[in-house]
């Protein structure tokens, strides 16, 4: 049973100063959770003794993995020197088991060249996570970059061809072919790649603080690297490339290395945005 969502919402949140010993959080406390906080412009925080950026508003990250411990260490050092401690209770998820057959042996037990290409590929993408700017693009909030059945969801284990793989880290999204992807946020393309072995068509936004989002396996790209985005503008178009079984969108979240469920970033699949 998946584990209710704890949210908190604190009414500073976008707008106004705060006052100094202010801290706001919002977000879902739970595996996979993103956590936008606000603290006072200067102060230093610092999540299980790690320190993270912070904006010049105040704005910082956290982010919850698949498997995240059950509680978490926030420590806030204010610009007066006072420090305020929290313990946050993360909650846990179960996850669902994925089968997916008929897809090429090839893409599911790569050939020495491909691993190659997987490799470089990889070594890309990881560029782009390490990345670390200081903008806060991610106030913006995040929407739905397509509308459509989802048909993988995040965290889910999946069984390629009978061969154990690792948890799925993002969510598909079933859409027709063409179909327009919207940038899910604002942001700057940090990398628009013709064709990865696994992702084809692929395409990364930098959010700001380490914040990366991830659309794969488009049939075209329409935006280029180093343009800036905003949330709601067309940036591709639903694809098939890569290892895909039919047209759809992989969409993923990462903050550095952490692997985020996007769904609990966007919301339900409702209307327009």
């Amino acid at each position: 049973m998946r584990a209710a969502l704890f949210l908190v919402f604190l009414i500073f949140f976008l707008t106004g100063a705060i006052p100094a010993q202010a801290l706001e959080l919002d977000g879902a406390l739970t595996q996979g959770g993103l956590v936008v906080g606000r603290a006072a412009p200067g102060a230093q925080v610092a999540i299980e003794g790690r320190k993270v950026r912070v904006s010049k508003d105040g704005f910082f990250l956290m982010g919850f993995g698949r498997d995240a411990p059950a509680k978490v260490k926030l420590v806030v050092t204010r610009p007066d020197g006072g420090v305020q401690s929290r313990v946050l209770e993360v909650a846990g998820r179960e996850y669902e088991i994925q089968r997916i057959d008929g897809l090429p042996k090839r893409q599911v037990t790569p050939n020495p060249k491909a691993l190659l290409r997987i490799k470089a590929d990889n070594a890309k993408i990881g560029a782009v996570r390490r990345l670390d700017t200081d903008r806060a693009y991610f106030v913006s909030g995040f929407a739905w970059p397509v509308r459509g059945r989802i048909s993988g969801v995040y965290g889910s284990q999946r069984i390629l061809n009978g061969k154990p793989k690792r948890p799925h880290n993002g969510v598909d999204i079933a859409a027709p072919r063409g179909e327009p992807v919207k940038a899910a946020a604002d942001g700057a393309v940090a990398l628009a790649h013709p064709d990865m072995f696994y992702t084809g068509k692929t395409m990364l936004i930098d959010h700001g603080h380490g914040l990366t989002s991830v659309y794969a396996h488009m049939s075209e790209i329409l935006v280029a690297q180093g343009q800036w985005v905003a949330k709601g503008q067309v940036i591709g178009k639903v694809g098939a490339s890569g290892r895909a079984t039919g047209p759809h969108l992989h969409w993923g979240v990462t903050l550095k290395k952490t692997h985020l469920d996007p769904a609990l970033l966007a919301g339900k699949m409702g209307g327009q945005y």
